[in-house]
């Protein structure tokens, strides 16, 4: 049946709408493709609002309404982007959560948003929501799309009857073929009741200092700002999107909207394990990436001309030392390009990409020189959850400054508040796009939306030519006891870019000097040390190795030698843990939370500043037998070698 829609270019769009009329107009065009069991599977348009029509009829005949909230929790798939399309049409507001939160992280936003009903991958993310108990207890219904292993919780064969609230997509797609074939109308009054200016997405806050807080924003204005990004970022029919990143991010849920309006085709990637594989079988045309994957992406390129032949590092070396130059100078080394920059994007998956894009924490300069010497177009862009994602990026022609993120789109209005003698304050934003506030917590929306500005709590400077340069979250700016000033950040940025590090924190606000708890990268520390012929067992076991310690030593002694001299690492430990979001340590986009690093390490904090040599750390682990195991790790306190600087002064 044809929808009514509203006229093209104006800002009564929604989602539902957006994909009624993409299938209206161009039915058999392909929209996108998952990949299951090694086959790619491919969705038109017309097979997508199916689909999608199917699961908002069904779930009305559940019950959602106007202002009901539902969840979305599972890997990203086609029925994730459908089911969230579809409580948009029953006026309901999505909710995306991240498929690897903890069960206590999943109950604490159903518990607070007051969840009806919860659209589930699988037995893993049903188990969740089974043993949180009384934290569900407004969840009236949980779909399940892989109905694997949920024999034990379903049907005449489950314990005690099962739980009644269980339900597989089939057959809530099935009752809602059924409610159209009952009332064929019945789709139509759906988009004819939506309000384009009501709520429609709940996005969590990253959540570095608490609970994650989700932001409301608005279909129109979420479409809008999508289409405003796409001004500056164009995409179109026939380019290709790799969907790598989790939905629930703010980033992604743009690019849902992004797709819709410019109807690229949405790729859905087997498993994480398999991404760089079908991203080489793909070829996108786009791609968005946090920082730690273009990281983790360097750093395994490094790995991998470890063991290369010397002739092939020789060249490697060479070409990628041509490509810095002439990236240095603005332009591009055609024997660059020839000797590497071709095979590794090739590699990479990176053979047709157009946009590259890294965003939601900084990227340290090296990583970007890398990427850009190989030929790839990175560029940065930044924003936040509340002011709908990025709403700053550079230009996708031209100069790059890697000091910068570029400048605020058109529409955007920025300025810098309380700055100092050198331009430095917190970034505060408006635009038509943003969000409404924090759902259900007024204190939190009035903290930080103050007459219509979003005060963002990041620390930048606004130069004179438009860039803005982001430095450091307002309240991580530290000082020495001194008086000098320094971003924990930019210092951590740098020393991530050795291949050998994994993660790494730098501490020293009110103290005499800069001490870091640094974390290897096992998967290539582990490699060299293979190479090596260490022996080893665990990562505590490697990182305690004093091979491996002297490793990471004149890892650190080269970013100093970068670095100003009241910059410059003085002491760090090698952590016997990688930082771990289970363990509270870092958020589910990767962030680092530093009040909980403080907290848990801070008595290897005051070992580093009290020039201890060792420190034992006594840990209890449980068996799988149940039995209990004491493990002593004794880590050892490294000091960099002084620079050439130094010594001469």
């Amino acid at each position: 049946m044809k929808a009514t829609l509203p006229p093209a270019g104006t800002d009564k769009a929604t989602l539902p709408h957006q994909l009624a009329a993409n299938a209206a107009q161009w039915p058999d065009a392909v929209a996108a493709r998952e990949k299951a069991f090694g086959i790619w599977r491919t969705f038109t348009w017309a097979q997508c609002l199916r689909d999608t029509r199917a699961l908002a009829l069904g779930l009305r005949t559940l019950g959602v309404g106007p202002g009901d909230v539902v969840a979305l929790l599972g890997q990203n798939r086609p029925e994730w982007v459908f089911g969230e399309i579809a409580a948009h049409a029953c006026g309901a507001l999505s909710l995306g959560i991240y498929r690897d939160s903890l069960a206590e992280e999943v109950g604490y936003l159903i518990d607070f948003c007051r969840v009806k009903v919860v659209l589930a991958e699988d037995e893993e993310q049903v188990d969740k929501l089974l043993e949180l108990g009384d934290k569900t207890d407004s969840v009236q219904h949980i779909v399940y799309a892989d109905p694997r292993g949920l024999w034990k919780h379903r049907g005449p064969d489950a314990p005690g009857g099962g739980d009644p609230r269980l339900l597989p997509l089939q057959e809530l797609l099935d009752r809602g073929e059924a409610a159209l074939r009952d009332d064929p109308p019945a789709w139509q009054r759906l988009l004819d009741a939506m309000d384009p200016d009501a709520v429609a997405v709940l996005c969590t806050t990253s959540g570095t200092t608490s609970h994650p807080k989700p932001a409301m924003l608005a279909s129109a204005a979420f479409l809008g700002h999508a289409a405003e990004m796409l001004k500056i970022d164009p995409r179109r029919p026939g380019d290709e999107y790799v969907s790598v990143l989790p939905l629930p991010w703010i980033g992604e849920q743009v690019a849902l909207g992004q797709w819709l309006l410019a109807r690229f085709t949405f790729n859905f990637c087997e498993e994480a394990e398999t991404a760089t594989a079908d991203l080489r079988e793909i070829g996108p045309t786009a791609l968005l990436w946090p920082p730690r994957a273009w990281e983790s992406a360097a750093a395994d390129v490094k790995a991998r001309m470890m063991d290369a032949p010397w002739l092939k590092r020789v060249l490697y070396d060479w070409g990628l030392k041509l490509g810095h130059q002439a990236h240095d100078q603005g332009r591009v080394s055609a024997l660059s390009q020839w000797l590497v920059g071709r095979a590794l994007r090739d590699r990479l998956g990176f053979s047709r990409l157009a946009s590259a894009t890294t965003g939601g924490a900084p990227l340290g300069p090296d990583v970007f020189r890398f990427f850009r010497a190989i030929g790839v177009p990175l560029r940065q862009v930044y924003g936040q959850t509340e002011l709908c994602g990025v709403y700053v990026m550079h230009a996708p022609t031209g100069d790059v400054d890697l000091a910068t993120v570029g400048r605020p789109l058109p529409y955007v209005q920025l300025r810098i508040d309380n700055p100092d003698r050198n331009g430095l304050g917190e970034i505060v934003v408006r635009h038509p796009g943003m969000f409404r506030g924090f759902y259900r917590n007024d204190e939190a929306t009035q903290a930080d939306l103050r007459d219509g500005w979003m005060h963002t709590g990041d620390a930048g400077i606004l130069r004179g030519d438009g860039e803005l340069v982001v430095v450091d979250r307002v309240r991580d700016l530290a000082r020495l006891s001194n008086g000098d000033g320094f971003s924990p950040q930019f210092i951590e940025n740098k020393l991530k870019f050795s291949p050998y590090v994994g993660e790494c924190v730098a501490l020293g606000d009110g103290r005499d000097f800069i001490t870091a708890l640094v974390c290897i990268r096992f998967s290539i520390v582990s490699k060299w040390a293979e190479k090596n012929r260490l022996a080893f067992t665990t990562y505590s076991d490697l990182s305690a190795r004093p091979e491996v310690a002297a490793l990471l030593r004149r890892e650190v002694e080269a970013v100093n030698a970068q670095l100003p001299a009241a910059q410059r690492v003085r002491r760090f430990f090698l952590l016997y843990k990688e930082l771990d979001p289970d363990d509270g340590e870092l958020t589910r986009t990767r962030k680092v939370r530093r009040g909980t690093i403080n907290e848990r390490y801070g008595f290897l904090i005051d070992a580093l500043y009290e020039g201890r040599e060792q420190v034992d750390v006594d840990t209890t682990i449980t068996l799988a037998d149940g039995r209990k195991s004491r493990i002593v790790t004794r880590l050892t306190l490294q000091v960099p070698e002084p620079t050439p600087a130094e010594v001469h002064a």
